[in-house]
């Protein structure tokens, strides 16, 4: 198994170790260990393994623990890095994405005084494991409602990832968003069959461009950089997924669908930190809980930390807010009020990992 591991100490800088064989054991430290597996895709897919890692990354800084990270190579090298961490004796397990369900429920009763946490999938009868599960259905719900109301074409479309339950579930809370809208709008849906690959996404992408469609939702991971590069390509808009992706390509993303993952993940730790990990439940994160939800619509505040950190010049900030003010203010309270009514339940959605894609 070559896979990349990362081993981060309670100091706030940290250490890259470039392999498996040459794993390091972290430095004793007064508080706990957590142990992170990332999911296919690995870090630097702007979605949520980097959001994992963000809220690990507040954990170290906040809470003064340390920890070490593993990024597998193919889903092979899934168990025995989630294995080499429970050996180890770490506190707290982390496993991001429903690809490493099997190896979660395997492990956690092989190791049953290891706390474990599992980022998108539920879990039933594991006294020693959280879920961290979210309601994507409701945040893609929203953002298709917005790309229903700016599409001039009556025409959007779908990227997944891997076919499957939870990808699904945004797909879901996609379709119904639009619908809600005008049930008359064409929805071109497709899979990528990775979360890893950008090409595959653009292509994807540029099909549906052909077909006529002039917003693109993503919930791909990685793959998702090829539907943004073939939206700016085209002159078309695209719809970002997990975190802010909006300053990728500045103009073109019209918002994101947020998923807090980096709440998730800090909560977890802290609940182990202080003594309050409960273990066979699962944790829920949904527009009400503010675990998903939309950019702003209206204002470049959540974008403006990126043009502070250097990743955006003051021109391409500009591009965004120029863009909101034409195209997405204008169905800023449209947007609100559907939040607002999911919240109160006079908006039911259905969820799609449930009941099967439609």
């Amino acid at each position: 198994m070559r896979s990349k591991v990362i081993s981060l100490i309670i100091v706030f800088s940290f250490i890259v170790v470039g392999a498996l064989a040459g794993f390091a054991q972290p430095v004793q430290a007064d508080n706990i260990q957590v142990g992170i597996v990332f999911s296919e895709g690995g870090l630097g897919d702007l979605s949520f393994n980097d959001l994992a890692q963000a809220g690990l990354m507040r954990a170290v800084e906040e809470l003064d623990i340390e920890y070490g990270a593993i990024e597998p190579d193919s889903v092979a090298d899934f168990e025995p890095s989630l294995r080499r961490f429970a050996e180890r004796g770490y506190d707290l397990v982390i496993a991001v994405g429903f690809l490493q369900e099997q190896e979660v429920i395997q492990l956690s009763q092989e190791y049953p005084h290891v706390k474990w946490a599992h980022v998108d999938v539920a879990h039933q009868d594991l006294e020693n494991v959280e879920g961290l599960v979210f309601a994507e259905h409701e945040g893609s719900f929203l953002v298709g409602a917005l790309a229903a109301l700016v599409t001039e074409n009556n025409n959007v479309g779908f990227v997944g990832g891997i076919d499957s339950p939870l990808i699904n579930r945004f797909e879901g809370g996609f379709v119904q968003g639009v619908r809600y809208i005008d049930e008359d709008i064409e929805i071109q849906r497709s899979y990528a069959d990775s979360f890893g690959d950008p090409a595959r996404g653009r292509e994807v992408a540029l099909s549906m461009i052909d077909n006529g469609a002039d917003v693109i939702y993503h919930a791909a991971g990685g793959t998702g950089a090829g539907v943004f590069e073939a939206s700016e390509e085209e002159g078309q808009y695209a719809i970002g997924v997990d975190s802010n992706q909006n300053y990728l390509h500045p103009g073109y993303i019209i918002a994101s669908m947020l998923k807090q993952v980096d709440v998730a993940v800090f909560e977890a730790v802290q609940a182990v930190l202080e003594g309050e990990f409960e273990g066979g439940i699962n944790r829920m994160f949904g527009v009400e809980q503010g675990g998903v939800g939309i950019t702003s619509l209206t204002d470049v505040e959540g974008e403006r930390e990126f043009y502070e950190a250097g990743q955006i010049t003051e021109e391409e900030l500009e591009m965004i807010r120029e863009m909101k003010e034409e195209v997405t203010a204008p169905h800023a309270d449209r947007i609100e009020e559907i939040r607002q009514m999911i919240i109160d339940g006079e908006i039911e959605i259905e969820d799609w990992s449930v009941t099967g894609r439609q």
